[in-house]
């Protein structure tokens, strides 16, 4: 197995502070550098390169002689708007998350699928579909790596250039698909040196893995889609209840700064 190469320090201290950040751990007040330097046995320009990060993104805010203040997380001010009414719960965030991103589309091509895919699109052995590669980019930073598998009758609208344009769920609507469901595996991955490259991390970084079978409203399967994620600038937040549904959002990063 691949190892991760190790993070740099400052980038540590940042992320275990923005966590706290997000859970609240820290009121209006956040320690200051001295502070941290000996809570996380760090220097002073470490620490203070972590603050400048969250500063960056929203989170805190830095005033000379006032010290370190913490301010609402950007993802409270983040609302999922945008995306098309006719997508419900977890489906309709994953789109309005999309419209928030660039994409380039790496591969687009008609392939035979893996065996594990054609049995998840239920497809026969001579069937063909559409690989598609892609990039997700948040105000320059990378994202996510996604590839995505749609059986090539389906596939007639989905050209690299509308891919680039738009998400591949709003085009498969668009184009006359009524999307039903979807089921979902969430795990972890490490990054091999193509998705490394692309995605600008360290070969063998940790990702979120999500794979994801989407089924149209006649509960047939139109796409299987596997997604690597940066996991300090994506997450998926779930509300459970022992009655009802369950209530899932994406969170996204504001911005590069933290690359």
């Amino acid at each position: 197995m691949t190892q991760s190469l190790p993070l740099p320090k400052y980038h540590s201290v940042y992320l275990v502070l923005r966590e706290r950040l997000r859970d609240g751990v820290y009121d209006d007040r956040v320690p200051g550098e001295l502070e941290l330097m000996e809570q996380f046995n760090v220097s002073r320009v470490t620490v203070r390169k972590a603050l400048e990060n969250l500063a960056a993104e929203g989170w805190i805010e830095r005033t000379a002689g006032r010290g370190t203040r913490r301010l609402h997380p950007p993802a409270e001010s983040r609302k999922t708007g945008g995306a098309p009414t006719h997508f419900a719960g977890l489906l309709d965030n994953i789109v309005a998350a999309s419209l928030e991103t660039t994409v380039k589309v790496f591969e687009h091509e008609i392939v035979r699928p893996p065996a594990s895919v054609a049995e998840a699109l239920q497809l026969g052995e001579d069937a063909e579909v559409l690989r598609v590669v892609r990039v997700r980019r948040m105000h320059g930073a990378p994202l996510s790596h996604i590839t995505t598998w749609v059986p090539r009758s389906l596939g007639k609208g989905l050209g690299r250039r509308q891919l680039g344009r738009k998400p591949m769920l709003v085009l498969m609507e668009e184009s006359g698909i009524e999307i039903g469901r979807a089921t979902q595996t969430i795990s972890a991955r490490q990054a091999d040196a193509v998705v490394a490259e692309r995605l600008g991390v360290a070969l063998g970084s940790a990702l979120l893995s999500v794979t994801r079978l989407v089924y149209d409203t006649d509960e047939q399967p139109v796409m299987w889609l596997q997604g690597l994620y940066c996991p300090e600038r994506y997450e998926y937040k779930m509300a459970l209840s022992r009655v009802g549904g369950i209530d899932a959002k994406i969170w996204v990063a504001n911005d590069a700064s933290s690359r």
